[in-house]
């Protein structure tokens, strides 16, 4: 009989064992999974995020090229804008100059003796 209990006994530890055993692969392997879960999700906010933020850098490069072609149409204007002012201006003295000649050398000679006064020291 004392055979007979320690046989039992021994059925007995190992149901116990294998009892333990199955919960702790159980617990592992929902442990693995809700890990699985927590990283899927980390995984979609980051590209969500990488999504938003590459729209958004896209939409900034967008408005930056717009603004650089405005100003781009603006600086061309003004120059334009100068440079017919300039044609004017040179024509305006073309006819000065044609109109009376002996003037417009006088004023060439005073202003090139002042400009070269003021540059000599």
């Amino acid at each position: 009989m004392n055979k007979q209990v320690q046989t039992n006994d021994a059925d007995g530890a190992n149901t116990r064992i294998e009892a333990g055993a199955e919960r702790i692969k159980q617990a592992t392997s929902d442990a693995v999974a809700s890990t699985r879960d927590a990283v899927n999700r980390a995984a979609d906010r980051v590209e969500e995020g990488l999504h938003h933020a590459t729209d958004k850098a896209a939409g900034a490069a967008t408005r930056a090229s717009d603004k650089a072609s405005e100003l781009g149409g603006r600086g061309r204007e003004a120059y334009d804008r100068s440079m017919d002012r300039a044609d004017e201006w040179l024509d305006q003295a073309r006819d000065f100059v044609r109109e009376k000649p002996v003037q417009a050398v006088a004023i060439a000679v005073g202003a090139g003796w002042l400009l070269g006064r003021m540059f000599r020291r």
